[in-house]
């Protein structure tokens, strides 16, 4: 186990960088099965769940070569055989593999994929669209078995707008010549991501970014070169912790326009953000923080997004005035708000998936334990903002989604260490 030794109250200065978007990384490596040439990958994020897909795909018979900070090299033939069951249950995009192996070999078995315990994510919406596109389903006493009955022209209207089952279908819909139409499909800009890669390697995909996407694959896809878009969640992680510590930072190798439905919210609560569309940076200082808004909720694109809900209520601990958050999504994601209700913060839990938070609250240093990727990074920000020192226990939950956080937040000025 990993720990988090943290010194608050201080202010932070200076420039970090964003890495790139966990999000479309992991979607883009599943993608690189569906041919045996090879793929070049530029702003790969250097993080455990990366790590975790990249071990997945050589278990299968990838060769992967890290090439230089960042960058990597995936090549060679995809063997037709099961991912290894403790390999898939390390992380919830593990499921992707699903939809790229039952496209490319037509049938295949996986573990239910693991993953934060945020509420309950089934696989329903995947499940119904494979057996749309004529890929049958059988639960079995160890996870799941898809198997290819036909292949055939297929529109499919999710049942919800599905991130991952949307990904999913286009993994399965690439490797085929047949026409698949997503109605209601995701429309995140990770999403647009992966199209674009599909696109690079020769599927045919219309409407990307849109809630209609077309998808017309090939049964030979090529090998393609591709640079993972910007973390917009990272970015917005950095922008709440700057304001929330009363800092000055410049944030660099921002996705401004992905970051819309973020900054509005932020500059509803009295953040000073300025934002440079030309050299993709975000500049945070001089915040007079408020409640400027009754109610944050969570939305699909472009809605404020959950991955950002956990930072955003410890901001709020620091406004004037009270919010009510509502995640609708995940019932357990407002679980860790007693931890910040120990550090001193005045939050009532209305119920699994809403908190009203009344600002501004003096936090004091505390031990804590990281619960998930998010809430793990938001208690990072709370300690940060707490005069004393704290201890975050399990930081290697934050490790899944953030880059060497521990060297780019002590760039900055913060007093954080790690001890294992």
């Amino acid at each position: 186990m990993s720990s988090f030794i943290i010194s608050g109250g201080r202010q932070l200065s200076g420039e970090i960088d964003v890495a790139g978007n966990k999000n479309a990384a992991l979607p883009i490596i599943a993608a690189t099965l569906l041919t045996d040439e090879n793929c070049q990958l530029e702003n790969v994020p250097d993080i455990s769940d990366v790590r975790a897909m990249l071990d997945i795909a050589a278990a299968l018979g990838k060769k992967i070569k890290w090439t230089a900070a960042n960058a990597l090299s995936i090549s060679g033939a995809t063997e037709d055989r099961d991912p290894p069951p403790f390999l898939m249950q390390k992380l919830r995009a593990s499921v992707l593999y699903m939809g790229a192996l039952a496209g490319r070999h037509g049938t295949v078995a996986i573990a239910p994929p693991g993953g934060c315990v945020i509420g309950r994510r089934n696989l329903d919406a995947h499940f119904e669209a494979f057996r749309e596109m004529g890929i049958a389903i059988e639960e079995t006493e160890h996870g799941y078995r898809a198997a290819r009955r036909q292949r055939k022209d297929t529109l499919i209207f999710l049942s919800e707008a599905s991130v991952t089952a949307t990904e999913n279908i286009l993994l399965a819909a690439a490797a085929e010549n047949n026409t698949v139409i997503i109605e209601n499909a995701a429309c995140e800009p990770h999403v647009a991501d992966l199209c674009r890669f599909l696109i690079k390697m020769g599927a045919d995909i219309r409407g990307v970014g849109s809630n209609r996407i077309e998808i017309r694959g090939r049964k030979k896809l090529s090998g393609a070169e591709h640079r993972i878009i910007a973390d917009s969640i990272e970015s917005g992680t950095f922008a709440i912790l700057a304001a929330a510590t009363r800092s000055s930072l410049t944030i660099r190798n921002v996705p401004v326009e992905d970051m819309r439905p973020i900054t509005h919210v932020l500059k509803k609560m009295g953040v000073h953000l300025e934002t440079d569309g030309a050299r993709q940076q975000m500049h945070i200082g001089n915040s007079t923080l408020k409640a400027g808004t009754e109610q944050v909720k969570v939305g699909l694109w472009p809605g404020f997004p959950t991955d950002l809900m956990s930072p955003l209520i410890v901001l709020a601990t620091q406004t004037d005035g009270a919010i009510l958050f509502h995640d609708w999504m995940f019932e357990s994601r407002m679980f860790f708000v007693d931890k910040l209700i120990a550090m001193g913060a005045r939050i009532t839990l209305c119920d699994p998936h809403r908190a009203l938070v009344s600002g501004p609250a003096g936090l004091r240093g505390q031990v804590l334990s990281s619960p998930d990727i998010r809430a793990g990074i938001a208690l990072v920000i709370a300690a940060l903002t707490a005069r004393g020192e704290s201890r975050i226990d399990h930081a290697e939950l934050i490790d899944r989604g953030y880059e060497n956080i521990v060297q780019r937040l002590r760039a900055v000025g913060a007093h954080i260490r790690r001890v294992e």
